[in-house]
């Protein structure tokens, strides 16, 4: 009888697992702008050499269609060529014994479909379409576009005032995103190929808390064109319009429907979060900027008409945002102290704070603004706060870090549970939220589907129920107007003119659904840009900053700076702000673990910045 081993923990496959790991790093990190053919490539060269060599399809084939595929790359293919890749990966796909073969395939026949037109420039031209190229990852995927390389240099320099100038040139909300940008500008930080992304959001956070925002002078606006424009909205796209507006030499009027400006930004995201006196360092700024006035406690379609509006200005801009809470049609739902996630937030923002104590609180939904509601409980004594939601955690749409923090905080999740019905008392209160446990199932579009499960209903006590499941647009007094809209949401193109309207604009959450603020103000800073133009002028902005040449690359392998946060247990009893300042040390460690993307790289094909 031969001996049994234990498995060696420096043996072959765990030194495996560390290459897979580092390549898996390569994958996510995979350049913007790159030639899709390239990487469809690589995956079934990849997927080619994983095949066990069993059956023929995996083994020869794909191989085969690398090389057919190689063939289109070098300029050397023909529409037989396409045609010999499609039937090779159709066959592969119907015949091949496990997953390495049959999605690997899949995979290339969906890369057909998907990039037609850049398999059709290979072809007949010989190249790439002429957008296909490599951009500056972090500036290309942060949707303003923001020199992010630039004022981490800067931050580096200890220059915190050109920091923030350099973010102002194309986002005027640096204090709002450095507290609560969901920073998509990481995902394919370069840094990662090493070990883990810059820490973006923590650096500009250090800039606006060294020097104020409202603090560093904004630049002077150009001379007056004597043009009008009316921003309908008062929120980060709206601001960001009026902001840029103003310094190109027009006159801006924001009509906005609350006693203060700011939008979601401030009757949104609780004062835990992002602290209303850091959001009014960015708005002063933002009015100190040029001939921007503000109209207060107007409300479109009751106060005056949108008709009257454009007839007063040269352009007008639309940025209402999406501030109405959905509801969900239940029996039960009109039980009193079911409320609106989106309401009690705005109440929360007005400063009146609901009583919850001894109360028992659930949060039906799973982003964002259910964990803001959750964790507002809990700040309002709330004696359980508990959030239901119908499908995993890992599916949720909440940043990881603010899930996490609720349940530091606490804050029981309750996933997989479908609600069905509020129970409600003789008086109407509602006493309880019947659910119907779900399983998870197939994919829907980027994620799995939840389906009834075969268990029984459950029911849980609460004495408040908060809706948290989506957000409306108050889009009825545009679409009247003759803005065009899909189930509410206003209609534009990518340049966010409204078609058949000429100097009728829209953008931000009203044109595209709820999103993120960076998206909002990117939303602006596009509209702000093309009024221009409409109007008959081509300014361009310019920023007197300097960017420090970039130092020697740091190659050791070293640790993330984090932003800290108060205790969980001291936290969770007020709203003041939960994070902590970085160190000066901190700071200049991360600032240093930048590798300047904008100068070494694809960078230096631009003369040094790609723009």
């Amino acid at each position: 009888m031969s001996k049994l081993y234990l498995s060696d923990p420096s043996g072959y496959e765990v030194k495996m697992n560390e290459i897979a790991r580092h390549f898996s790093h390569k994958v996510e990190v995979y350049p913007p702008g790159s030639c899709p053919l390239t990487l469809q490539l690589s995956m079934l060269q990849t997927a080619a050499g994983e095949t066990c060599g069993k059956c023929v399809p995996c083994r020869d084939g794909l191989p085969l269609v690398a090389r057919l595929m190689q063939k289109v790359l070098d300029g050397r293919a023909t529409e037989k060529t396409l045609e010999n890749i499609k039937m090779m990966a159709t066959l592969i796909r119907d015949s091949a014994d496990c997953a390495i073969g049959w999605n690997a395939a899949d995979e290339v026949l969906k890369g057909l479909e998907l990039f037609a037109d850049e398999y059709r420039s290979h072809i007949e031209n010989r190249k790439c379409q002429d957008f296909i190229e490599q951009k500056v990852p972090c500036i290309y995927l942060c949707p303003a576009h923001v020199n992010i390389p630039g004022y981490i240099a800067l931050v580096g320099k200890e220059d915190y005032a050109g920091a923030i100038n350099l973010i102002r040139r194309d986002n005027p909300f640096p204090t709002a995103c450095a507290m609560v940008c969901e920073h998509p500008c990481e995902e394919r930080c370069r840094r990662k190929m090493l070990e883990s992304p810059i820490n973006i959001r923590a650096l500009k956070k250090y800039a606006v808390d060294q020097v104020p925002a409202d603090q560093v002078e904004t630049p002077a606006p150009n001379p007056s064109t004597g043009k009008s424009i009316g921003v309908i909205g008062g929120g980060p796209s709206g601001l960001t319009a009026a902001y840029f507006l103003a310094l190109m030499g027009h006159k801006v009027v924001v009509y906005e429907t609350h006693d203060k400006l700011g939008g979601m930004l401030r009757y949104g995201i609780p004062n835990y979060r992002f602290p209303k006196d850091r959001l009014d360092e960015d708005i002063r700024a933002i009015l100190n900027a040029g001939d921007i006035e503000v109209v207060y406690h107007v409300t479109i379609g009751k106060d005056i008409t949108i008709e009257e509006v454009q007839k007063r200005h040269d352009a007008i801009y639309v940025a209402i945002g999406a501030q109405a809470g959905k509801t969900l049609r239940l029996p039960g739902a009109d039980a009193k102290n079911v409320v609106s996630a989106v309401e009690i937030l705005d109440q929360i923002g007005n400063g009146n704070l609901p009583d919850y104590t001894g109360k028992r609180v659930l949060v039906v939904g799973g982003g964002n603004v259910a964990m803001d509601c959750a964790r507002s409980a809990v700040r309002c004594n709330a004696e359980e706060v508990s959030i239901v939601y119908r499908r995993r955690q890992k599916d949720m749409t909440a940043l990881e870090s603010e899930v996490e923090s609720a349940v530091m905080e606490g804050i029981a999740l309750v996933t997989l549970q479908a609600p069905v019905e509020i129970k409600k008392d003789a008086e109407g209160n509602c006493t309880a939220l019947v659910t119907q446990p779900q399983m998870i199932s197939a994919y829907r579009g980027d994620r799995p589907a939840p389906k009834d499960a075969s268990k029984p209903q459950q029911e849980f006590p609460a004495d408040v129920i908060m809706i948290a499941v989506g957000q409306d647009i108050v889009s009825a007094p545009f679409e009247e107007f003759g803005i065009p809209a899909n189930r509410g949401v206003l209609q534009a193109g990518l340049d966010t003119a409204v078609e058949r309207m000429p100097g009728v604009f829209t953008g931000g959450d009203c044109a595209t659904g709820p999103a993120t603020v960076i998206r909002a103000i990117a939303a602006g800073k596009v509209a702000a840009h093309n009024i221009d133009e409409y109007l008959g002028y081509h300014h361009t902005l310019t920023c007197d900053v300097t960017v420090p040449e970039p130092a020697e690359n740091l190659r050791t392998f070293m640790g993330r700076t984090e932003i800290g946060e108060r205790p969980a247990f001291i936290r969770k009893k007020d709203f003041e702000h939960v994070e902590e300042l970085l160190t000066h040390e901190e700071a200049m460690q991360e600032a240093g673990r930048c590798l300047r993307c904008d100068h070494f790289g694809c960078g230096a094909m631009e003369g040094g910045i790609d723009r």
